[in-house]
């Protein structure tokens, strides 16, 4: 993959991740729950969370046009979409409203009661909109699972 299409990647993966606008996110940012929730950077006593910071930095990435990131931008994406993915397979279980685990997701930029964050690598939420999700007969087999045998054709089985 080119320099510019890792950054288009990038760029792609980040606006997926990131399913809130840039005011929304300055709006939550100013509530007793964002700055209460998240990881603080050893000796800085009461001092703002690393997401909190993020958030912030987030709103500036947000605001800006497409030709204007810098490689640290860049490297600041693909962090938020690591935190994102991770932090969505850890979901807990029950209504997740009023949790800190949803409040720390949001300092990050991704509400999850909003749409649900497409699988890496997968469609862009944007498609999925326009389009829906794809037939059956065009989805990608369920991990564990065996894609169908096309009609007239006979499947070889591994030896």
């Amino acid at each position: 993959m080119s320099g510019d299409d890792d950054v288009r990647e990038a760029q792609r993966e980040f606006t997926e991740a990131v399913n809130m606008k840039p005011r929304e996110l300055a709006s939550w940012l100013e509530t007793d729950e964002s700055k209460h929730v998240g990881w603080r950077r050893k000796g800085t006593r009461g001092g703002e969370s690393v997401g909190h910071e993020s958030g912030r930095r987030i709103i500036d990435l947000l605001r800006r046009k497409r030709g204007e990131f810098s490689a640290a931008d860049v490297k600041h994406m693909r962090k938020v979409v690591a935190y994102v993915r991770r932090h969505m397979a850890q979901r807990p279980s029950g209504d997740v409203r009023n949790t800190r685990w949803r409040w720390s997701l949001m300092n990050w930029g991704h509400d999850p009661l909003k749409a649900p964050l497409p699988p890496p690598g997968g469609r862009s939420r944007q498609a999925l909109e326009r389009h829906g999700t794809p037939p059956p007969s065009r989805r990608s087999p369920e991990p564990g699972q065996r894609r169908p045998a096309r009609p007239g054709r006979v499947r070889q089985r591994p030896r």
